[in-house]
Order: C-alpha cells, then structure tokens, then sequence
C-alpha cells in the first residue's frame, strides 16, 4: 500500500454505509494521484449471471458524460458510412477494418457500432472483439441502422454496464474533477438503470453492495437503500 492509499484509508470508516453524497465527497477527498483519477462505481446484484434470465446488462448516457475522450469504430457501408464520417465517426470501414484488426492486431478504438446488415461479417471477429468488451450488441445499442445517433450518444458519455461471473458491476462514473455533486448525478442516472433492468427472474434482494472508489484510492460504502434517494 502507498502512503496516499494508507493516508486516504484513514478518512474512511470501514464499517460505515453512506448516503451517494457522502460516498462520492469522500471518493474525490482521496483521489490523491497526480493525474485525475476516475471515479468507478462497484455494484453487487442478487443475480446468478449463470442463468440467461438473470443476466443484467444495458447502456445508459451519463447526463455529465465520463470525462474520457472516446474512440468509435463504425462498421458500415455505402450511405451508413458516409452518415458515420459525418456523425464525428473516428474510424468507419467494413472488411479493410476487419483485416487490419485481424492482420495487424489493432485496437485503436473503445466503441464498435455496428450496422445490422454488417454483422455476419463482425461475426468473424467474435474471438477477438468478445473478450476486450467490444463487440457491438443490440442491448447496448452499438448494432443499429441509426448509427449518426449512436455515435452522438457514446460522445456524449454513454456507458455500458454488464454483470461479470461474481454477480458484479464495474462502471467508471467521472472523473475527480467533476467534484461530488455532478458525480451524485452520474451514479443516479446509472442506478436507476440497474434498478430498471432488474430480471424477472432474480429473487430476494437485489441490490446486495454498492461502493465507490478513485482508480488509486479506497473503495467506500454506499447504503444500498439510499442510492435512488
């Protein structure tokens, strides 16, 4: 442990809940690095993600965005492509883009986007783009003809969040520099998907844990029965 971490650790009851406010005042308190650290939001569902009915996954557009540049990857032809360059695209291609990922081992990129008519071909690089996160998924809304909306929506700081094996999700909510109270907005607008996208088929109590940290800092506790309040 670093002298800031041990120094951070200090200012945060480890056995306390928090309200969102609290919580998010004493992420950005000891976000001490030099750089600005990200704030990321830590979700324990009551789900068993082994199960296809329970499995927990959407996209939702944080109103203040997530303070990351990011690069989108369009695949699309004819008039979708030129629709892609015109929506602020970074890269917009169809088989030239899958043999540079291919060949040369390319990942330039944070968002693929997808046109619907394109798929069989992305298809092929299902091995690749499945592990990193990155294939384009009609839940999240990255395989669509609407493409110049998509685009629009991921600058603006749209986020996906997806349930992992242990039940949990991992989301980065801002950055230190947006301060607590547009950090309180941001997690809102991302519990409130979660809630939402509640499966029918979860039973008990849903949302088990919820905590916040800095990329370098100490995770603190949220009251899960206050995160909406």
């Amino acid at each position: 442990m670093g002298k800031n971490y041990i120094e951070s650790a200090k200012l945060i009851d480890k056995n306390a809940l928090y309200t969102p406010e609290e919580a998010l005042e004493l992420s950005v308190k000891t976000a001490k690095a030099k750089f600005d650290e990200t704030i990321e939001l830590h979700v324990r569902l009551g789900v068993d993600p082994r199960h296809a009915d329970q499995q927990v996954r959407g996209a939702v557009v944080l109103p203040h965005g997530t303070g990351k540049t990011v690069k989108v990857l369009v695949f699309a032809k004819g008039d979708k492509e030129k629709e892609a360059q015109a929506a602020g695209a970074d890269y917009v291609g169809a088989e030239d883009m899958i043999e540079k990922i291919q060949k040369e081992n390319w990942f330039d990129f944070d968002v693929v986007v997808a046109t619907p008519d394109m798929m069989g071909l992305v298809g092929r690089l299902g091995r690749v783009l499945g592990p990193k996160g990155l294939m384009p998924n009609p839940k999240s809304g990255t395989v669509t003809f609407d493409v110049a909306r998509a685009i629009a929506e991921i600058k603006a700081g749209k986020v996906e969040y997806r349930v992992d094996k242990t039940a949990i999700i991992h989301v980065p909510i801002g950055k230190k520099s947006f301060g607590a109270e547009k950090l309180v907005t941001n997690f809102r607008s991302l519990m409130e998907a979660v809630i939402k996208a509640k499966p029918a088929a979860a039973k008990g109590q849903y949302v088990k844990s919820v905590s916040v940290s800095s990329t370098m800092g100490p995770g603190v506790k949220v009251n899960p029965t206050k995160v909406l309040e």
